[in-house]
């Protein structure tokens, strides 16, 4: 599949003890800083367009920075950030008292790796955001992973409140939004005790031990619609996160008496801390977790639970496939496609090579050929069990040496992608960006079966894998899919928001062209129209009477049809996993949206109406 860009990561390190506790015990005041480090490079997977990284020191004086932030862009961000705080921590680290003077020596971190969906670039759009104040409790810096899909909503609430935002994107409405309420939950706890009688630094202390950021989100997350894990820290030492009631958006925590740690991802912290996963926690939906100033850990629902629909392609694709529990899913996601691919090549596994493509491919691989090497022993043993008295040793040994032929049939040439560029060359290299293993398969007599996580467009099936895999003259070419057919899409952080460029989308659309049913589309077109002045909570979605009239079998044979290249002889066949056995395989992650239609939240379902009409209107 060609990549998609996705989900950002986020990384929280909240020091519990005062520096020279780490410098003793672990040889370094730097711990937290390195620690942050290790959870962001091993989530390097989820943002290679970005990072950032923001750090705040407690106990500093009047006069002294107590906020940094640094960030850069590009797939080398993180080790550019970190670069830099090293060179700022070098000018400060030869000085009495360095400790007190230098850059990032503080007890709260935050991360973040960006993967941008919003054609946003520059560096201005590279999370963390800041908003500075001269009093510390109202500074604040903000991150997270996160789309939200009502915006439009949140920006007019703001502006109607007498603010005055510059960008309309999410993260500065978040920031503004957000910001505004920190001001006002600072201005509650100024009148209480000037009320009462207290001035000056007094004043300020009372206000910082004091500050409710529960109190803020409350006033905030329940106008959010979309996925999201949101992160932010204030300049008097309160940590915040918070995941969407929907549970879209994944995020993991592990604490104890030294330290907090969050991330995106579990293994991150499991391989960060060295830790067992049962130590790992998973936030739960509408859960905030909070760190006050103190450094004391408490969760507060702060939203009720929406129905439970956790992102399943994070666990398809997205997620590091080293997670235990996802490990395990692949590997089933894989194993449950194997009744339909002994179809495909008609039970003849004599004659049949299983492999993947690409890499990330390889665990639900595991997976299939597990599910066959079963499938095959069970045959054996029938064999063996009917004719029993009349099998030789030879012949037994043969039977049972007989195993499920699996190779590294294509190999992904990293280097080549650098070169090609956007002329009329384009395809013609691109069909080269995977070598083949020459011999790995008997011309004209093995099929070649070959699993991939997911196919959404289909571009680089068309222009370059099927072409470089009919280079081996395989009997026939099965591609399987280890995600179910993605025809709808997705608006909570996944970079595949056009209808226009699924290939199911366009082979139901071909189909119906096939039959001469167009008006269908016409008249769901119509349908679409008539509600797109509706509260989001009305949305209906119509779009599923695209599909309605054609069963899985025939739209992936039509995909098959439009994906072959005119050059490529050999039949190629697409198999795609069902929605059932996604669930079956990833039975905690029901988000399914891309595939079923079935979206969370109103303002996916608003959305998905608006893209079919921007689709039609594009057409005219």
């Amino acid at each position: 599949m060609e990549p998609l860009k996705h989900e950002c990561g986020v990384a929280i390190v909240r020091l519990l003890k005062p520096l020279e506790y780490y410098q003793e015990k672990y040889g370094s005041w730097a711990y937290g800083l390195n620690k942050l480090y290790l959870l962001m490079e091993k989530q390097h997977n989820r943002g290679q367009e970005g990072a950032g990284v923001a750090c705040v020191k407690l106990d500093v004086n009047p006069g002294e920075e107590f906020m940094f932030r640094e960030r850069a862009e590009g797939s080398n961000a993180i080790s550019e950030v970190f670069a830099d705080i090293n060179k700022k921590i070098a000018r400060e680290v030869d000085k009495p008292n360095a400790l007190h003077y230098i850059p990032y020596a503080g007890q709260m971190y935050m991360g973040h790796l960006r993967y941008s969906t919003s054609g946003k670039s520059g560096v201005s759009f590279v999370h963390p955001f800041m908003r500075r104040d001269n009093y510390r409790a109202k500074n604040f810096t903000l991150c997270g992973n996160f789309t939200l899909t009502n915006v439009p909503e949140v920006f007019n609430h703001i502006a109607e409140s007498g603010q005055h935002p510059r960008q309309e994107t999410d993260t500065f409405i978040l920031l503004e939004q957000l910001g505004h309420r920190l001001d006002r939950e600072v201005e509650r706890l100024y009148e209480k005790h000037f009320a009462a009688g207290l001035r000056g630094l007094s004043l300020t202390r009372a206000i910082e031990n004091e500050i409710n950021l529960a109190n803020v989100l409350r006033e905030c997350a329940p106008m959010w619609d979309g996925g999201y894990v949101i992160c932010g820290m204030t300049g008097s030492g309160e940590t915040f996160v918070i995941r969407d009631p929907w549970g879209i958006r994944s995020a993991f925590y592990y604490a104890d008496h030294e330290n907090v740690i969050l991330a995106s991802e579990r293994p991150v912290i499991q391989t960060a801390m060295d830790l067992q996963k049962e130590q790992v926690i998973e936030l739960q939906p509408g859960q905030a977790l909070f760190i006050n100033a103190k450094g004391e850990l408490h969760f507060e629902q702060i939203v009720e639970p929406r129905g439970f629909a956790p992102c399943s392609f994070e666990r398809i694709y997205f997620s590091r496939g080293s997670d235990y529990d996802i490990y395990n899913e692949r590997k089933k996601l894989g194993a449950n496609l194997v009744p339909e691919i002994l179809k495909a090549v008609d039970y003849d596994l004599k004659h049949t090579v299983f492999s993947f493509i690409p890499n990330t491919a390889e665990v639900a691989c595991y997976g299939m050929v597990e599910g066959m090497n079963n499938y095959l022993n069970k045959e054996k043993s029938r064999i063996i069990a009917e004719k029993q008295h009349e099998l030789t040793c030879e012949e037994i040994e043969e039977i049972l040496s007989f195993s499920v032929r699996s190779e590294k049939v294509a190999i992904k040439d990293i280097k080549l992608r650098t070169f090609i560029t956007q002329d009329a060359t384009r395809n013609d290299m691109a069909a080269h960006v995977y070598d083949v293993t020459y011999g790995s398969i008997q011309q004209n007599v093995d099929n070649l079966v070959v699993i991939d996580d997911s196919i959404v467009r289909g571009t680089t099936l068309k222009q370059s894998i099927i072409k470089i895999l009919a280079r081996l003259k395989p009997k026939k070419i099965v591609i399987v899919s280890s995600a179910p057919q993605v025809r709808y899409p997705d608006f909570y952080g996944i970079d595949m928001s056009k209808m226009s460029e699924f290939i199911a989308f366009r082979s139901a659309l071909a189909l119906l062209e096939d039959e001469g049913n167009f008006q269908l589309i016409n008249d769901v077109y119509a349908k679409c129209k008539a509600q797109q002045g509706l509260p989001k909570e009305q949305i209906v979605n119509y779009v599923k009477e695209i599909y309605a009239p054609f069963t899985d079998e025939q739209i992936s044979k039509k995909m098959a049809e439009l994906l072959t290249p005119a050059e490529v002889e050999c039949p190629i066949e697409i198999i795609f996993q069902t929605i059932e056995g996604l669930h079956d395989s990833c039975p905690n992650n029901k988000g399914d949206w891309y595939f079923s239609g079935n979206y969370p939240t109103p303002g996916g379902m608003k959305l998905l109406n608006e893209s079919f009409i921007s689709f039609m209107e594009s057409r005219k």
